[in-house]
């Protein structure tokens, strides 16, 4: 009995310690900054000229954010949302994917990967301390390299990275 409750004693002063233990704090995507990034996307694409709809993911590629400029095609909702997603999952920038694709035409396989994935410009990885917290997407610009230029902006306004 006294080297059950010895057993005992030493688990439980483990869990202790266990439960002690502080896990690492890890960042996220609240709405707040979410809709910053968004408004400042849009408004940055708006002053440039386009008409635009942006997408802001969190790191599960779940949606925390869409908005459509009021001229902007019904298309750019779903494209600005794929472009996010496919930024916030693989964690670059959807351009990138779109050049290694026309490098080495082996990998095209990726478009098919995932139905929510989009490899056009556009898309660009969010994070914070080195930590993704998710993607942001434009859409309707005439050219993915002006998409992902309002996206930047975007973040270097919001979150202050270059």
């Amino acid at each position: 009995m006294i080297k059950q409750l010895v057993t005992l004693g030493a688990v439980l002063s483990i869990a202790g310690a266990v439960q002690a233990t502080e896990l690492p704090q890890q960042a996220y995507l609240n709405l707040d900054t979410a809709q910053q990034l968004a408004n400042a996307a849009l408004t940055q694409c708006a002053s440039d000229g386009y008409n635009v709809s942006v997408s802001v993911v969190d790191a599960s590629g779940v949606t925390r954010v869409q908005i459509r400029a009021d001229k902007a095609g019904p298309h750019t909702l779903e494209s600005s949302r794929k472009k996010a997603y496919t930024s916030a999952s693989m964690g670059r920038a959807t351009a990138d994917f779109a050049a290694l694709i026309k490098k080495m035409p082996e990998v095209a396989g990726l478009r098919d990967m995932d139905p929510n994935i989009l490899i056009l410009g556009g898309g660009l990885p969010l994070s914070v301390a080195d930590q993704k917290i998710g993607g942001i997407g434009v859409g309707g610009a005439p050219g993915g390299h002006l998409d992902q230029a309002c996206a930047q902006a975007a973040i270097d306004k919001v979150l202050g990275e270059k």
